[in-house]
């Protein structure tokens, strides 16, 4: 069963030789929002793709959400071309296996004898929070924490604005961007650029602060030794950006996920959040605006080459590329050479147990 559902496409040059098959190379063993929790519908399916790993998204019978390697382990179809059914499983197009969240075969038609322990689809953990679908990015049932969630996006009393598109760009790329304050009066000049625009002057200096968080980091950016704009970065490893935007007793936020889908595409889920203005109505608008944002930087991040970041001495810096770079040292030492083992021999929820646990 391994070899029918994890074949070439898991051997990579690293473990090929060690004759280990690994999964979310470059970023496993995180949580990540995947997709609009609004894509999602009741008894039907969603099909993404997470670090280049094929996932069939669904919910049970209770509206929690179940993620399953997009293959059936009997004979390797697309499990999310399946349907779900009113108890709660996915149901396997071909032969009509049926698979709960956690991967626990549920029936086998034609074959009441089978042993079903034995015949289990793969699961990672998934949530349903704060409008998006989360996944982490290991096989098994349970996970070893939580999602670390930015509030904006959970908090009952603000309105919320979603969109989702596609760059053709490495997910390093585009968060780096997310994270850069430099090139905010350049490229965006006529969106958000625009309100910093007016303090710069021939010979201006920004300063970029850094601070150290337990979710990840903090940025601000100030020009001529002037930091009171307000304005601050959060950034939420592996890959959430939260942009605090100052308005005066009010809270205004835009969230950008990078969400690596392979090696050549990115899905960007952007998410705004304000305590003003909480009207639905007024939802178009400020998507409109954050949309705007969101084309002005896609081009110019879809044109970088070498596709993926590079090592920081392969590329020329200066020192308002601080909070980029600790970006780029935390991909490096924590993410690149990471890869989730594919270990079954025990079981859906047992995987994950092994795993930790040392057993063979």
């Amino acid at each position: 069963m391994v070899d029918i559902l994890y074949q070439s496409k898991y051997f990579n040059s690293r473990n090929a030789s060690a004759g280990v098959k690994v999964m979310f190379e470059g970023f496993a063993n995180v949580w990540t929002p995947v997709a609009l929790s609004s894509r999602l519908k009741v008894q039907k399916t969603l099909s993404v793709v997470l670090a280049g790993e094929p996932l069939a998204l669904f919910r049970d019978a209770r509206g929690e959400v179940g993620a399953l390697i997009d293959r059936c382990p009997h004979r390797g179809v697309k499990l999310s071309l399946g349907q779900v059914t009113p108890d709660g499983c996915l149901e396997c197009p071909f032969h009509a296996w049926r698979f709960d969240k956690e991967g626990r075969v549920c029936e086998v038609p034609l074959n009441p004898d089978a042993k079903r322990e034995r015949l289990f689809a793969n699961a990672v953990p998934a949530r349903d929070i704060g409008g998006l679908i989360w996944v982490f990015t290991a096989l098994g049932a349970r996970a070893p924490n939580e999602p670390t969630v930015p509030d904006g996006l959970t908090h009952p009393d603000y309105a919320k604005t979603y969109l989702q598109v596609d760059w053709k760009a490495h997910w390093t790329r585009a968060m780096e961007n997310m994270l850069d304050s430099p090139h905010v009066p350049f490229l965006h000049r006529k969106t958000i650029g625009r309100f910093v625009r007016p303090k710069l002057k021939p010979g201006s200096r920004m300063d970029i602060v850094w601070e150290e968080t337990p979710y990840g980091g903090r940025t601000h950016a100030g020009v001529d030794g002037d930091f009171t704009g307000g304005a601050y970065l959060d950034f939420y490893k592996p890959n959430v950006m939260v942009l605090n935007i100052p308005v005066p007793g009010k809270v205004f936020r835009m969230h950008a996920v990078c969400v690596p889908k392979n090696a050549q595409e990115t899905s960007m889920i952007v998410v705004g959040t304000r305590s003003f203005a909480t009207l639905a109505l007024l939802n178009p608008f400020f998507n409109r605006n954050n949309m705007k944002i969101v084309l002005e930087d896609q081009a110019v991040v879809e044109s970088s080459f070498p596709v993926e970041i590079p090592p920081a001495a392969q590329e020329k810096s200066v020192r308002t590329d601080k909070a980029t770079l600790q970006f780029r040292r935390y991909y490096y030492e924590q993410l690149k050479n990471a890869s989730a083992p594919v270990q079954l021999s025990h079981g859906p929820v047992a995987a994950y147990e092994a795993l930790h646990a040392g057993v063979d």
